[in-house]
């Protein structure tokens, strides 16, 4: 396989807590701990975990929204998480992004035009004539029609505006398109069409993703691949089938109860969860999942596990990596669920 569009190396994300008179600091979140992944030209990283895991922290962090505590983000070989000045304004035109909210990421006082045109000014691409010809070719390509470049965000539903965020986001035809929630505001028969979309348009363009939700139903439907993460931290990765098929990390298997089953074969027993999750300030040795594992030993309480392989990784394909000292003993009872 060649070399990744996207490498993620020991990524980390802090936030200082202040308080007191003075503002002092009273701790640290860890918001992105310790992240690396790997993303190739047209393929679709899903990125999975519950409120607050720092699934979009890593997303803003990605694309320098929030600015890295540590780590490296290569981008075709350069890294985005050093870069500044010319060198980032440049690489800001092959990673886009389309926001999780389409009411509050477009500006109400722009028309659709403006909105979409926006990004080609700041570069400097192309004539006024050129820029408007792309505009209009965007708004055709995700479903929208001429009379939308005089109309204002007010006028669109939420399904149009998502697509017009689509729309904007293609304007400087990136290569990668980071997409948090994309289709989570979304009625669910809205949320396929948008999805179906921005499955065409990868198959079109090329595109590579990085697809950030919740919604494991969603992320089976259009990811290649798939990471877990649990308080910051990636807890099992893999092809989308792996994952799906043979979750090997207590925290999947527990995600994977909120998909309603409709063919009984691939019902699971439930698994049990108890207990809150650590605060992201907190500093723990073992396994941050521990305190709520059914399986955990003692040993997950003394030492934090490291992703390891779930077997031999296929010939140029992405191993089924997961963070558990009892993965295969998981992964195997998944796998058989009789």
């Amino acid at each position: 396989m060649s070399a990744p569009l996207l490498e993620v190396r020991d990524l980390h994300k802090h936030y200082p807590v202040r308080g007191g008179v003075f503002s002092r600091t009273m701790g640290t979140v860890r918001a992105v701990a310790g992240v690396s992944l790997s993303v190739h030209a047209g393929q679709t990283l899903g990125l999975v975990g519950e409120s607050g895991c720092g699934k979009s922290t890593l997303g803003r962090t990605l694309m320098r929204l929030e600015e890295p505590t540590s780590g490296q983000v290569l981008f075709d070989g350069q890294d985005l998480a050093q870069a500044s000045g010319e060198a980032l304004f440049k690489l800001r035109r092959e990673v886009q992004m389309v926001f999780q909210d389409p009411y509050s990421s477009l500006n109400p006082r722009l028309t659709v035009g403006e909105i979409v045109r926006e990004p080609m000014l700041v570069h400097g691409l192309g004539s006024k004539a050129e820029q408007v010809a792309r505009v209009r070719d965007l708004l055709a390509t995700v479903g929208l029609g001429a009379d939308a470049l005089q109309r204002y965000p007010s006028e669109f539903s939420g399904g149009q505006r998502q697509r017009i965020g689509v729309a904007r986001a293609l304007s400087l035809n990136p290569r990668l398109v980071i997409a948090d929630e994309p289709v989570s505001a979304l009625d669910v028969s809205v949320q396929s069409q948008v999805l179906n979309l921005m499955v065409q348009l990868q198959r079109d363009r090329g595109l590579a993703y990085v697809f950030i939700s919740h919604d494991l139903s969603v992320v089976e439907h259009v990811s290649d691949v798939v990471a877990i993460m649990y308080l910051g931290r990636i807890v099992e990765m893999g092809p989308v089938r792996a994952i799906f098929d043979r979750p090997a990390h207590p925290y999947t298997r527990a995600l994977m109860q909120a998909i309603p089953a409709g063919d009984p074969r691939r019902r699971r027993a439930s698994v049990p969860l108890s207990g809150e999750a650590p605060s992201p300030m907190a500093v723990l040795p073992g396994c941050a999942f521990a305190s709520r594992c059914p399986y955990a030993l003692e040993a997950c309480r003394q030492a934090a596990p490291a992703l390891e392989s779930m077997g031999a990784a296929p010939a140029g394909g992405t191993p089924h990596v997961v963070a558990c000292i009892r993965r295969d003993e998981i992964g195997n009872a998944a796998a058989n669920p009789g």
